[in-house]
């Protein structure tokens, strides 16, 4: 189990790393008025979002071996995977915004990018604070 362990957080760090620079990305889109330099942020933004769901997916599947392999019970636990849920949402929500950005329908400004950009990193927090401590 300690192999899978190992795996899984190097899957989740590289997973949210992808999610830690692809809102920049989007803060630099929300920026840009040259078409020539957003197509290539939304070309950057493709292949990040791309490689990061390919990086999430092993994160995941990994996480459930773990869950189910150790058993885990509490309220750390359940409030671990409640914020499990919301990461996964805030990917979803990467790619719709995206989506947005491709269609030429972002309405958001670059500050709103900004304050979004660092969800996930509240998010990995309180994950980690949560499988350390086990504070319930």
């Amino acid at each position: 189990m300690l192999w899978i362990k190992a795996f899984h957080i190097v899957f989740i760090a590289s997973w949210f790393a992808g999610l830690f620079y692809l809102p920049r990305i989007f803060v630099n889109l929300a920026q840009e008025t040259n078409d020539v330099a957003s197509a290539r942020l939304l070309l950057m933004a493709r292949k990040l979002l791309r490689f990061t769901t390919m990086l999430a997916v092993p994160a995941v599947l990994l996480g459930v071996w773990l869950w189910l392999g150790y058993g885990f019970r509490g309220g750390w636990m359940h409030a671990k995977l409640t914020l499990v849920l919301l990461v996964i949402g805030y990917h979803h929500a990467c790619g719709s915004l995206l989506k947005k950005f491709e269609n030429g329908a972002n309405k958001r400004s670059h500050v709103w990018y900004r304050y979004f950009n660092e969800v996930p990193v509240l998010l990995l927090a309180a994950i980690v604070i949560l499988v350390v401590v086990k504070p319930f």
